[in-house]
């Protein structure tokens, strides 16, 4: 494991940046509810709001995190890098990152940084690409300026209402943007079953069980389950399998065979083969590739 960085910013004297490898929080920001914490009636759920004025050596390979992130740094001088795509992280934009999609952090100069950690309900339409960018708008920017102001004052790094209370605001305003397409609303029914799959990962999950727990006939939920995810369920406990199966490559020193035991895989040559038919590599090759150097 590469060593932590000491953060030697005025606000964040001491603190020490853990980065989003390890865990999802990143040590320097006001941490919120844990993942696992209800939403409440927005369907958003607030991990963290951060900023630092001078952030530096923001170095973190393989970032694969539960929570949606979002970004906003105050200088040019930080990137986050996709397979496909470098997104310079300026003044101009905000940036919004899908949890679950791998990344790589990359900065060395001090620059001002801004950060969201949070959890939604709501599920993005499959035709919605990110990295979105998103020219900031005046309410947006004044309630960035508002959390910075609110955090930096915080010198004891508690979870104030107000800082929670403005970081709500910012997000409902920002997930509220024609630029982002949604899914319609899950009814509750289906919410439930999604809830017990990701729950359920390493266990055997059957249609007529996931239909049941719906208390729909397996006909109707199937059909269900298509318009509300646009995915069959059994196309979506794969990709839930696959989705573990990479957070343990890339943070475990786990067999493939005992990770393919852990996610609900028969055997290995059997995720392997799902892991390929979702993200184009082999889960050694992947490791091999994308893992942070130790």
């Amino acid at each position: 494991m590469a060593d932590p960085v000491e953060v030697m910013s005025y606000s964040i004297r001491g603190r020490i940046n853990r980065g989003a490898y390890d865990q999802p929080f990143s040590g320097i920001g006001i941490e919120f509810d844990p993942l696992g914490v209800k939403p409440g009636r927005t369907g958003i759920t607030l991990h963290e709001s951060g900023f630092v004025p001078d952030i530096q050596d923001w170095n973190y390979p393989a970032v694969f995190s539960p929570f949606w992130r979002l970004y906003y740094w105050g200088q040019r001088g930080h990137c986050v890098l996709f397979d496909d795509r470098t997104i310079e992280l300026t003044p101009e934009h905000i940036v919004l990152i899908p949890p679950h999609c791998l990344f790589h952090c990359l900065g060395g100069n001090p620059v001002p940084a801004f950060w969201l950690a949070f959890s939604f309900t709501r599920r993005p339409h499959p035709g919605q690409t990110f990295p979105l960018l998103l020219a900031p708008r005046d309410t947006e920017l004044c309630l960035i300026r508002d959390l910075q102001q609110l955090i930096i004052a915080d010198a004891t790094w508690d979870p104030t209402d107000a800082i929670y209370r403005n970081s709500l605001a910012l997000l409902q305003v920002v997930l509220s943007r024609p630029e982002l397409r949604w899914q319609p609303p899950v009814p509750e029914s289906l919410a439930r079953v999604r809830e017990y799959i990701e729950g359920q990962i390493g266990t055997k999950l059957l249609a007529p069980d996931l239909a049941r727990r719906a208390s729909m006939s397996v006909a109707a939920f199937n059909r269900a389950f298509k318009r509300h995810f646009g995915t069959t369920p059994a196309s979506f406990v794969i990709e839930m399998r696959v989705r573990e199966a990479a957070r343990l490559l890339l943070q475990t020193d786990e067999t493939i065979d005992a990770i393919a035991e852990k996610t609900g895989f028969p055997n290995r040559a059997y995720l392997s083969r799902m892991f390929k038919r979702v993200t184009d590599e082999a889960p050694a090759g992947f490791r091999r590739k994308h893992r942070r150097p130790e």
